[in-house]
């Protein structure tokens, strides 16, 4: 080969391969370009992210338990399969991969989809849980066909005694966007960081504090792919606490069992200490269901019932008081020198109105006779106490409702309760922009008209009849620390006349002595009962209307009211019963509240 053609071969050689050097130069650059430039952001993201990855470690919910020990709210350990909801999985395909192992049903998929909306910060979100031995065992077999699901173990929230206790225990359910936006606003969102599961209603919800605990965290090195390298650090949760209340659950299944199929409340108190032994909201329901998210069937069954077992009766149930408030109208009369023993009236079973403007009926056709404060405590003569409101009038007869705490909440340990209603001159103007009749304080002052109060203020009234202690509070937590309160404008109980309260407290005891209105309970009993029976009308009558409860839907008959204390010398148990459409007091809540006190006082204690 000649010098010239060499040249020219080497130099065509040479331009080939600077081309290509070129080209690949200039890729290489476009690369970097793309990687450093346009990607930087979310590569540089990344590149952090997998280098150090926080994994929050939850604590474990402390259990509620009962003044025994007896556990009503506890943890179990269950198995779920969970999703990644930053991933954009196909549930569908899910659902077919997952055929073998365990059913996804229409439900799963509905709940994983409201979940995912309500999410806050959960790292993976269950599409399936409570996973039997078996379904674990052959989702592990075969987890390498399955790199997008996760098999999760955790502790959630089970409630053993299902429908027994559930309105005062409560129950847990997953946070939402509502409970995100109160946590923040509590500074405690980073206290949830890897929680599912919040208190809703109940103790769980009263004392979440103390139950949710904090929470922990494991820092790890990661490698691009995700990947464990090592443990850089573990901070251990500070688990929640176990809490213990004042419920017996023996008293609290005998007096469950006592109120059968009846709809109403009872709630049962130490008088010493207002220690809340025995809590009956009935009809009541399972607590298990709403954990995950009740669904949809079971959501419809109990929020359209009309027997409402949703409603919190001990709390936030609202009833005319009836009779039971002819007590504390009767030491309102005798504190201001109205109607004092031996003062009485000749009770031919009606009262007319000092006008004629007006006659009210007695219950008893034909009334009682000859009639003092004591008896009429006892036989519950609405005549008597018709006229002594009259006399007494509504601003004075209020004060002592006040007092004894009637219109105002107890602030026992429980959410959701409601104040009641004392109804007065100023509240009917401000509400109807109408004036008062005396033919309303009249009927008030046998507990109907627009008075209204909670099963639970029933029972601190009763109680402050025999303790005096102005911070009596009714609470669940056994170790319980009352906050020094008063009810505003309140006059110190201590300052009740002793002869007064003496007078009052022996026409309870003849309440179920004979000629009492529930006399047939004292008959049965190896100690002394003190009650005071109440009837409290659904509906009014029209003029010349007879009540015929035999003619009545059950809808519409009396609500049945009961309060009492045993034994009548040195107290041990007071409660208050409601017994909704029940008829006469007596006769209905009278029986629940025996069987509940022989069991306390003859078997429990």
């Amino acid at each position: 080969m000649d010098q010239h053609k060499f040249k020219y071969f080497f130099t065509r050689r040479l331009n080939f391969l600077f081309g290509i050097f070129i080209f690949i130069f200039a890729i290489l650059l476009i690369k970097i370009f793309y990687l450093q430039v346009i990607k930087f952001e979310d590569y540089s993201s990344l590149a952090q992210n997998n280098s150090l990855k926080i994994v929050p470690i939850p604590p474990i919910r402390g259990q509620i338990l009962d003044v025994n020990g007896e556990i009503l709210a506890e943890n179990k350990l269950v198995y779920t399969l969970e999703l990644d909801p930053k991933k954009n999985t196909d549930l569908k395909i899910v659902k077919q991969q997952l055929t073998n192992i365990v059913k996804i049903t229409k439900y799963d998929l509905k709940k994983y989809s409201k979940t995912l909306s309500e999410s806050h910060y959960s790292t993976t979100l269950p599409i399936k849980s409570n996973l039997t031995d078996v379904q674990v065992a052959k989702f592990v077999a075969n987890k390498y066909k399955y790199p997008e699901i996760f098999l999760k173990h955790k502790f959630a929230r089970s409630y053993p005694k299902e429908k027994s206790g559930a309105h005062f225990i409560g129950y847990l359910n997953r946070i939402n966007k509502k409970d995100i936006k109160k946590l923040k606003k509590l500074k405690q969102y980073e206290n949830y960081i890897g929680t599912d599961h919040i208190g809703k209603t109940g103790v769980e919800y009263f004392y979440e504090n103390r139950l949710h605990g904090q929470p922990g965290y494991k820092a790890l090195e990661v490698d691009a792919h995700n990947k464990v390298i090592r443990v850089i650090e573990t901070v251990e949760p500070i688990h929640g606490e176990d809490i213990t209340l004042n419920i017996d659950y023996k008293l609290q299944q005998v007096a469950e069992k006592a109120f059968g199929k009846y709809k109403g409340a009872m709630v049962a108190l130490n008088p010493n200490n207002g220690a809340v032994l025995a809590y009956v909201s009935q009809p009541s329901f399972n607590s298990n269901l709403f954990i995950n998210g009740i669904d949809e069937t079971n959501w419809k069954r109990l929020n359209d019932s009309n027997h409402k077992p949703l409603i919190n009766r001990v709390v936030s149930g609202l009833y005319p008081p009836g009779s039971t408030l002819k007590p504390f109208v009767a030491l309102a009369a005798l504190e201001n020198n109205i109607r004092r023993p031996p003062f009485s009236i000749i009770d031919k079973g009606f009262y007319t109105m000092p006008n004629q403007s007006k006659t009210f009926k007695d219950w008893k056709k034909g009334g009682h006779g000859e009639v003092d404060l004591i008896k009429a405590i006892a036989v519950s003569c609405d005549t008597f106490f018709y006229g002594l409101g009259v006399e007494l009038g509504i601003p004075k007869l209020n004060i002592v409702l006040k007092r004894f705490g009637f219109g105002e909440k107890t602030n026992i340990d429980i959410p959701n309760e409601k104040s009641g209603l004392i109804a007065s001159v100023e509240w009917k103007k401000e509400k109807y922009n109408k004036k008062w009749y005396q033919g309303e304080t009249a009927i008030t002052a046998i507990g109907q008209g627009y008075t209204l109060t909670t099963p639970i203020q029933l029972a601190l009234a009763t109680a402050k009849l025999i303790n005096s202690d102005n911070n009596l509070r009714p609470h669940m937590l056994k170790k319980f620390n009352a906050p020094d309160f008063m009810y505003e404008d309140e006059i110190n109980l201590s300052g009740n006349d002793t002869d007064n309260l003496n007078l009052i407290k022996e026409g309870m005891s003849l309440v179920t002595k004979e000629g009492g209105t529930a006399a047939f309970i004292g008959r049965t009993t190896s100690y002394d009962i003190s009650a005071k029976t109440g009837t409290a009308q659904v509906f009014g009558l029209k003029k010349g209307e007879i009540y015929d409860e035999t003619k009545l839907p059950d809808k519409l008959k009396d609500h049945a009211l009961f309060i009492a204390f045993a034994p009548s010398k040195n107290p041990r148990l007071v409660m208050a019963i409601v017994v909704e459409n029940g008829g006469h007091g007596g006769s209905t809540a009278g029986p629940i509240a025996k069987k509940i006190f022989d069991a306390y006082l003859n078997e429990i204690k």
